[in-house]
């Protein structure tokens, strides 16, 4: 593994504050990015992750790993049609652009690095969105539509942005709420 990472835990005060827009894209906050892609990815290596003792993720925002800017990686693979589709950003100032009225949930709850007590319940999220950032793999300025489980990760990472953690969206009376209209995965 080349960068480790300590994971900032949502005990800190640090990952309620909302984060500082890049005014400029570097060399080093495009290194940065990269490297917290490399921690991601080498997350979900069982071997590392056991070796390392780390959690296998599929996101991670700038403020998890202690810098309060507007950066942030996913990285997962998914079937679809029978082939296996890598979904790979590494965005900088985010901005949802666009988002659908329909909702998405996991059955299972989601989870989260920065967080190790349980929260039980279900997490709404918009089905469809629209992404407007800086691409660091590209290297361009990118709108990116994602849907599904896509979409709910780049949600639960542009939230970290604003010091906004997957259980805040949990309700608190009935946190298993079951929205009729909702796709559920």
């Amino acid at each position: 593994m080349k960068k480790y990472f300590k994971i900032v835990k949502d005990s800190n005060p640090s990952l309620r504050a909302k984060c500082e827009e890049v005014k400029e894209i570097t060399p080093e906050i495009i290194d940065f990015v990269n490297e917290m892609h490399d921690y991601l990815v080498t997350s979900q290596d069982e071997e590392i992750s056991k070796k390392y003792n780390i959690r296998a993720g599929v996101g991670l925002a700038a403020p998890q790993v202690g810098r309060n800017i507007r950066a942030l990686v996913v990285y997962f693979e998914e079937e679809e049609n029978g082939e296996t589709k890598v979904i790979d950003h590494r965005l900088i100032n985010p901005k949802i652009i666009l988002e659908s009225v329909k909702e998405v949930y996991l059955s299972g709850g989601e989870g989260c690095l920065s967080v190790d007590d349980i929260h039980e319940g279900y997490v709404y999220r918009h089905n469809k969105i629209q992404v407007k950032a800086f691409n660091a793999l590209t290297m361009k300025e990118e709108v990116i539509t994602a849907r599904g489980y896509e979409a709910i990760v780049l949600q639960h990472e542009i939230d970290h942005l604003s010091g906004i953690l997957y259980y805040d969206h949990i309700d608190k009376k009935n946190p298993f709420l079951q929205k009729e209209d909702a796709i559920r995965l």
